[in-house]
């Protein structure tokens, strides 16, 4: 049974410094240079806070661990170490101006995804042409990257190609070169475990950033729920025979319940039943479970989830 009072709705912490809090995780800039970054169990959607799901942000922390210790061969990532199950204490990176989108399947419902411009008729997209005759949910020929530029002030992504990359000044053509070969490096591998566990990797976002040197290092997370679109293999087959939407680990019953009743960018979003936020969590659990392969453990030590961190935080107030 889900402890529905386990939740982390946010991690303001006044004795550290340079805060800044985002839609999921709140984070610290230490004047070492390093970063805290604790996961909320906050969800997201239609731009908003939508409720707090239990142990969300610790399945996010631990599935992104989990990918980031299998993935350290392929590409070095920003993690020093792991305080707390919600906690990670990484390097601040300057982050590379481009969102890393590899895509293994021809799939997505957002503006950007290759499925929806395929229905368009595009057949051109992201520096990259796809044959005639593809069908939803199929596989692509092989996985392609799709970058987008990465949006701030509220500004909407817009698609790239490599040579707009490159001739943008975005980044270097030695910079796309090397964070092309890792991105599509870490996509397989992905693809490669998440099938020996049953699941399909279908597409999945990076972050990468440079160091004080200029070394590109993944940032943020790799290959969670939340950044990640996974089928689950055994039901794929007949999905696409079928036309259906493959089988997967479905988060969006809260979006869908709250869109359903209220037009949620202007609205008073509803209070969100408890059964359903019970559900989502296992969702998540389940989700953990599944990619790593490992027993999801949750952590109910402290008085509440923010009174543990802060103890596991101590001995960063002073630095």
């Amino acid at each position: 049974m889900i402890d529905l009072t386990r939740i982390l709705s946010q991690a303001h912490i006044p004795e550290l410094p340079n805060p800044y809090f985002g839609k999921v995780r709140d984070c610290y800039d230490l004047p070492d240079g390093t970063r805290i970054l604790i996961s909320s169990d906050r969800i997201s959607a239609f731009d908003r806070i939508l409720a707090a799901i239990p142990f969300k942000g610790q399945v996010l922390t631990q599935t992104a661990k989990f990918w980031f210790e299998q993935t350290a061969d392929i590409c070095p990532n920003h993690v020093i170490s792991y305080p707390d199950p919600n906690v990670v204490i990484g390097k601040r990176l300057t982050i590379l101006p481009v969102e890393i989108v590899v895509r293994g399947y021809l799939a997505g419902t957002t503006g950007t995804s290759v499925l929806t411009l395929y229905k368009q008729g595009l057949r051109d997209m992201y520096g990259h042409t796809l044959p005639d005759g593809l069908r939803d949910n199929q596989a692509l020929p092989a996985p392609i990257i799709t970058p987008t530029s990465k949006a701030f002030d509220g500004g909407h992504d817009e698609p790239l190609t490599a040579q707009d990359i490159v001739s943008q000044g975005l980044l270097t053509q030695a910079q796309w070169d090397d964070v092309s070969a890792k991105a599509l490096a870490l996509f397989a591998r992905g693809q490669q475990m998440a099938a020996e566990r049953g699941l399909i990797l279908v597409d999945t976002k990076y972050e990468f950033g440079t160091d004080e040197a200029g070394n590109i290092l993944l940032a943020d997370e790799i290959h969670t729920p939340d950044s990640s679109r996974y089928w689950i293999a055994s039901g794929y087959a007949a999905a696409f025979d079928n036309g259906t939407r493959p089988p997967s680990f479905d988060k969006d019953v809260i979006r869908a319940w709250v869109a359903a009743r209220c037009d949620p960018y202007k609205d008073e979003i509803p209070e969100i039943p408890q059964e359903m936020i019970a559900q989502t969590a296992q969702v998540y659990i389940d989700a953990y479970q599944m990619i790593t392969g490992q027993p999801f453990t949750p952590d109910t030590s402290g008085t509440t989830p923010l009174d543990r961190i802060r103890a596991n935080l101590a001995p960063w107030f002073t630095r």
